[in-house]
């Protein structure tokens, strides 16, 4: 069978056919249910976007859901998106469809913040990014996940320390919480708005970030390593 016809081609619940039988399927299909549901924060504009009860070793964690996402119904579905999925493609040969339907999509904060009066997205509060942190702390409970790619400040400071991108693209950190082992390597956000990633020694350090994930055991791909040239 043609593994295209082996995706739901429902976004937002993507997943491989073959994970319905997967027991941690049944309990993170629960989880995305209840976060579906969730209106914790009043200033936030639902709904919840979410990419669906992916089972993987591999988190994706992005920052916030822009304003086309709630309408497209999946995260990473606008410019920054084609950007982020065309690195993938490039580094590893990896369609969108591909990506979506192999790594669980999760994110700082799950709905749509709004939009800042001096122009651009609204940052979500602290007391925001705290409410959504427990969906996923969930998430890691139930997928245990070995490769997290936090994706954009935001994200990466929810793992480690915040320092400039210079120095934390293209490093593989090891991490242990609550006595699970993980590596996080984190990726510079896929905005238009940052230039950072299309100069060097942003473009340089993509390019090794990129290398160190597709080579991380987790990320388990059957093109590995095979892709369009980076």
């Amino acid at each position: 069978m043609n593994k295209s016809k082996k995706v739901v081609k429902k976004w937002g619940q993507n997943y491989f056919s073959k994970n319905k039988s997967d027991p941690i399927f049944g309990k993170l299909t629960g989880h995305v249910q209840k976060l579906r549901l969730c209106r914790m924060c009043p200033w936030m504009h639902p709904p919840v976007v979410s990419g669906g009860p992916v089972v993987s070793k591999v988190l994706l964690v992005g920052q916030a859901p822009g304003d086309k996402e709630p309408k497209l119904g999946r995260p990473f579905a606008w410019t920054a998106g084609k950007t982020l999925f065309r690195w993938f493609d490039q580094a590893a040969g990896m369609s969108e469809e591909e990506f979506r339907a192999s790594i669980y999509m999760a994110a700082v904060c799950r709905c749509f913040p709004g939009k800042n009066p001096a122009g651009g997205d609204r940052v979500p509060s602290p007391e925001e990014v705290l409410n959504c942190s427990v969906w996923l702390k969930r998430e890691m409970d139930i997928l245990k996940p070995e490769l997290i790619i936090p994706v954009g400040k935001l994200a990466i400071a929810q793992f480690l320390p915040l320092q400039k991108l210079d120095s934390m693209i293209g490093r593989n950190y090891k991490k242990i919480v609550a006595g699970h082992h993980f590596d996080v390597i984190p990726l510079p956000h896929p905005s238009g708005a940052s230039p950072w990633h299309r100069k060097e020694p942003g473009k340089s350090l993509l390019k090794k970030a990129l290398r160190l994930i597709i080579k991380h055991p987790a990320f388990n791909f059957k093109n590995k390593g095979v892709g369009h040239g980076f």
